[in-house]
């Protein structure tokens, strides 16, 4: 039987194609759990006790709940990101070859290249459109199968299967739309992106302004193994954490102890550096929190106080060991599917948990009676990184790095367990309540 929290979280994926999706789905969620809606340019010092989201640059987004007291005592922070690796579409990407039409696109992130390959793909993101308050964004999905990346017929590659597929991402990865008017189709082909955008909304040429888009896989998120214990969906890394730290807040909001501030960090651009006005190398969560404390009349003082108390919990999916590869992992880190959270140590800072925040994080992992792991890279392998790092040093409190255990990371469609988002929330959301942990 799959619960309805794994349920949710595939719902979540599949109404989330672009990190413009994601915060759109989040902020649903939020506002249906009693939540408001903030922009960045008020007067924080109005806000009474009650539940907040703020978005930026609609791909990040800050949620969180203000006490009824006067001081702010901690902060609890679960940081995150919307983003994905995946292919998008180049300004200029509508193009005429050999009677094809094509799509020019750019590789973002450390994607598996071969995965896109021979897939049903079709375009999502978000269009700048004329309003008559000014510019306004529409976000864009066509739901039907429109591209694909053909591979190679092997007849014409006889060495692939020996000595690997290699993909040149200018030349190899750009899909196909469709066949150029001339040779076989009926339909007037669009002069440019640009029309598909129009032609979706079903807005005049008039009032589009411009557009950022990029592929998806039109196939749903399944639950799928002899018991049902997998799930096979895109985006895991890291949309199953974004919804993790949504729910795990939501949950918190009624049970939180008075002094503590809730706080869910949903960045954008973790996937290439997170070094942007949306990613966690912006000063946006320092800056909040800090207004949050003034609001309360305290001071800078009280503000630096309330950081001494404070910790972060960064939450990125971990490698689950591979049956196929498993000389590729530490001999004593070997993370399972379905085994709880993992957490993930690296002395190098590519992962930001120390011994105090590893204990800490697996005390309230058996206080909720939920198994726990651990990941330690080879060391004969450069590590991947997270939020984490970027979060401890930008605060300087304390921050450890958890995840839940996929296969297939960065691959156009993961496989995680469809018990691990039950084993991850209630550590989360106990950690949000809590002063004293």
């Amino acid at each position: 039987m799959i619960s309805s929290t794994c349920q949710d979280l595939l719902h979540f994926i599949d109404q989330s194609p672009t990190p413009y999706h994601a915060v759109e789905s989040a902020r649903a969620r939020l506002l249906s759990a009693g939540f408001q809606p903030l922009s960045e340019s008020e007067d924080f010092r109005a806000l009474t006790k009650g539940a907040y989201f703020f978005q930026r640059g609609d791909s990040a987004l800050i949620a969180f709940v203000l006490p009824s007291d006067k001081n702010i005592k901690a902060f609890r922070i679960i940081g995150t990101h919307t983003d994905s690796p995946n292919l998008r579409i180049k300004p200029n990407g509508l193009y005429q070859k050999e009677n094809y039409l094509q799509l020019g696109i750019e590789v973002y992130g450390g994607v598996l290249l071969n995965s896109w390959l021979d897939r049903d793909l079709s375009i999502a993101g978000r269009a700048m459109v004329k309003s008559s308050h000014g510019p306004k964004t529409q976000l864009l999905r066509i739901d039907q199968p429109l591209l694909r990346i053909p591979q190679l017929a092997i007849h014409l590659d006889r060495e692939v299967n020996e000595k690997g597929l290699i993909l040149n991402r200018q030349e190899h990865l750009n899909p196909i739309l469709g066949l150029s008017s001339k040779s076989s189709s009926t339909i007037p082909s669009p002069s440019s992106v640009e029309d598909l955008c129009i032609s979706t909304l079903g807005i005049s040429k008039t009032d589009f302004l411009g557009c950022d888009l990029m592929l998806y896989d039109t196939n749903p998120s399944s639950v799928g193994g002899l018991n049902q214990e997998f799930i096979f969906a895109p985006r895991l890394d890291n949309l199953s954490m974004c919804h993790a730290a949504i729910t795990a807040l939501v949950q918190a909001k009624p049970n939180l102890e008075e002094g503590i501030v809730p706080v869910i960090a949903l960045f954008d651009h973790e996937e290439v550096g997170s070094q942007s006005a949306y990613g966690a190398g912006t000063p946006l969560l320092p800056m909040l929190l800090e207004r949050l404390v003034l609001a309360k009349q305290g001071s800078k003082e009280d503000y630096f106080r309330a950081l001494a108390n404070s910790f972060c919990v960064s939450a990125d999916t971990a490698h689950a060991v591979h049956p196929n590869y498993v000389e590729r992992h530490d001999a004593r880190h070997k993370p399972n599917i379905n085994g709880g959270p993992v957490i993930k140590v690296n002395h190098q800072q590519r992962y930001a948990t120390s011994t105090s925040t590893m204990v800490l994080f697996q005390e309230l992992c058996q206080k909720n009676e939920v198994p726990v792991q651990f990941y330690s890279h080879r060391s004969d392998l450069p590590c991947g990184s997270t939020i984490g790092p970027i979060t401890a040093t930008l605060l300087g409190i304390p921050t450890v790095d958890i995840g839940s255990a996929i296969l297939s990371m960065h691959s156009i469609r993961e496989t995680g367990g469809s018990k691990d988002p039950d084993l991850i929330v209630p550590p989360l959301a106990d950690f949000l309540c809590h002063l004293s942990l």
